[in-house]
This record gives structure tokens, C-alpha cells and sequence, in this order.
């Protein structure tokens, strides 16, 4: 018996990618896909590419009684839904927003939400029944970090500067996300003070209790669709080779993430679940590149990931994807 699904909010960059990804799931079944601006339109009238691929409509109906529940909200509204919206018991959700993320927000109404990042705690994700997705800088960065937080190796500020495709601002036009405006350009944004420091800062303190390093985030825009190339550094005391081995020691298990000996590149990642990660010396400095796709392994990838987990299933169940690399 397939799972049945129910997602909310169906027009978005991430759900669009959670619907092909489940609709070629051999574990799930799309019960609903709920949207109040496209209600009655055939799935494809928004996400074109799916013609051909499926005849489902989108609802304003909720089925309260499926199995799983993505939640592809803007933040704030999971928890608004939630409030108005009561489901089964038996329902596990999973949230795409940053609702949930955060130690502070992560109970509601009883429901605990445990921070779906499998690198970090796999075992607890799979006997949860609510999982808060991380964000797509997140995610990026956090793998760039973890190993080290794990051994308790920093010790000084954690610099980081990264870049993401347009799709990781939403379908919502904006001035810096019409293409006259995107296209040949580069600029960054929320210098320092980008929501998604929270997670991360978090996450170090989980792994490396009492850590006075200080993380500072400079984001960029890119102007390309897909991915994000982040590069981080801080001071290491060992080796290359202690670098590079701490790194594959911590991934060793890791479905996803991967410790590359050479220069990692985004289009290695594009159109795929997997992070790729590359490290160097130089000088006292570890150099750490990230790369990831923002809408699979910074958002709908890494949801499927958890569905995977929660469920028994093997983790890379409907993730085998290829990468865009011509």
C-alpha cells in the first residue's frame, strides 16, 4: 500500500519539485495538492513540464486523513495552517518553511518538530513524525561545518561567502529577480544577518557546546536558476590530509554527501540530491566548498530524504537523480 500524500501550497519552486519527485516515487501516491489561487488547474497549467506526466488538478480540498503532509509554505504560515487546519494523529508532516526550525519554535500544540538535516541526526529523524526541513543556505553550510563541530575544532571565526540561483527567492517577482535585472549581474544580501545564521549557529552549539566562534554569512545572488557554491574557511591547526580524513571519517555513511579530492564545481550538483564537498590548506586557514542544489538538497530532495528515513525506506528511494552537468 503506497503512502498517501497531501502537500499545501502546490505552486511554489519546492513543491513543483516535490510533485515530479513523488509522482516517480515508487512509495507514495499524490493524494491532494492544495493551492486556493489554482484550484481546478491541471497540475501541468503551473509546473509545464509535467504535461504528459500526470492529470492531477489542484484542490482547495484537504484530505485530513493522509499519511504524510508537506507543508510548501511562505514562513510564518505552517504555523498559521496548522492552527486552522487539524489533521490525523497518525499524519507526519513535514515543513518546508523555517517555521519549526529553531529550538524556541519547535513545539506546537503538542507536536514536536524534529530539525531534518540527516548528516546531523539521522537516528532521531527516523522515529519522528514532524520534521522542520532546513533551509538551502543551511544545509549548504552546515555540511561545510559539521565535521569539525563534531571534534570540537573550532576555535576561531567561521567566514563564509556564498552564492544561490534565483529560484531560491520564490516564484514572486521582485526587482532583483526579473531577468533584465538578474541576467550579467551579481550583488549580495542580508549581509551578516541572514535568517537561516539561526540553524547554523545552532547546530554548532548542539555539536560543539560553549563554541565562541562567531559565523560571518555574506550571501550573494547569482545569476543563474539553480545551486549554491559556498566557500568557508577558519583557522585548523592539523594537516591537509588530517583535514581531508576528519572530512571523509564524518561522511563516511553519509548517502548524500561526498568528500571530493579535487575542486568541486555547482555543476556537479545541479539537478541532484548530492552535496560535494572539497577541502584545502592554506596557510592556517581549512578551506571548505560547499556545493548543493537549493530546491532538492536545500529543500524538496532533502525532504524526501527525511520521508525515506521516517519511514523505513532505503534513503535514496526516489532520489537517483542526474545531474544537469552539460
Amino acid at each position: 500500500m503506497k503512502l498517501q500524500v497531501g502537500i499545501i501550497g502546490g505552486a511554489g519552486y519546492t513543491a513543483g519539485e516535490l510533485i515530479r519527485l513523488l509522482l516517480n516515487h515508487p512509495e507514495t501516491n499524490i493524494n491532494f495538492v492544495y493551492s486556493t489561487s489554482n484550484a481546478g488547474n491541471k497540475l501541468y497549467k503551473v509546473h509545464q513540464d509535467l504535461i504528459g506526466s500526470t492529470e492531477i488538478s489542484f484542490t482547495q480540498d484537504i484530505n485530513y486523513n493522509v499519511d504524510v503532509l508537506f507543508l510548501c509554505l511562505g514562513h510564518g504560515n505552517s504555523t498559521a495552517f496548522l492552527k486552522e487546519n487539524s489533521f490525523s494523529e497518525a499524519t507526519k508532516i513535514i515543513d518546508l518553511s523555517n517555521d519549526f526550525r529553531l529550538l524556541a519554535d519547535k513545539n506546537l500544540d503538542g507536536k514536536d518538530f524534529v530539525y531534518g538535516l540527516p548528516e546531523l541526526d539521522k537516528e532521531i529523524i527516523k522515529t519522528a513524525n514532524y520534521i522542520a526541513n532546513p533551509g538551502c543556505f543551511a544545509t549548504a553550510l552546515q555540511l561545510a561545518i559539521l565535521p569539525l563541530a563534531a571534534n570540537g575544532l573550532l576555535t576561531d571565526d567561521i567566514h563564509i561567502n556564498a552564492v544561490t540561483g534565483a529560484t531560491g527567492a520564490g516564484t514572486s517577482l521582485s526587482k532583483t529577480t526579473h531577468f533584465t535585472w538578474r541576467d550579467n549581474n551579481f550583488s549580495h544580501y542580508k549581509a551578516f544577518n541572514h535568517q537561516h545564521l539561526g540553524e547554523i549557529n545552532q547546530t554548532i552549539q548542539q555539536l560543539q557546546s560553549g563554541c565562541k566562534s562567531e559565523v560571518f554569512f555574506m550571501p550573494n545572488r547569482g545569476n543563474f536558476s539553480r545551486g549554491i557554491f559556498a566557500t568557508v574557511y577558519t583557522e585548523f591547526k592539523g594537516t591537509l590530509e588530517e583535514g581531508i580524513a576528519l572530512y571523509k571519517a564524518y561522511y563516511k555513511d553519509a548517502k548524500f554527501t561526498f568528500v571530493s579530492n579535487e575542486a568541486v564545481h555547482m555543476k556537479q550538483v545541479v539537478n541532484t540530491n548530492k552535496c560535494i564537498i572539497g577541502v584545502e590548506k592554506h596557510g592556517n586557514k581549512l578551506l571548505i566548498t560547499s556545493t548543493i542544489d537549493n530546491l532538492l538538497k536545500g529543500a524538496s530532495g532533502q525532504a524526501i530524504q527525511n520521508l525515506n528515513l521516517m519511514y523505513g525506506f532505503e534513503e535514496s528511494t526516489g532520489l537517483n537523480l542526474k545531474a544537469n552537468y552539460f
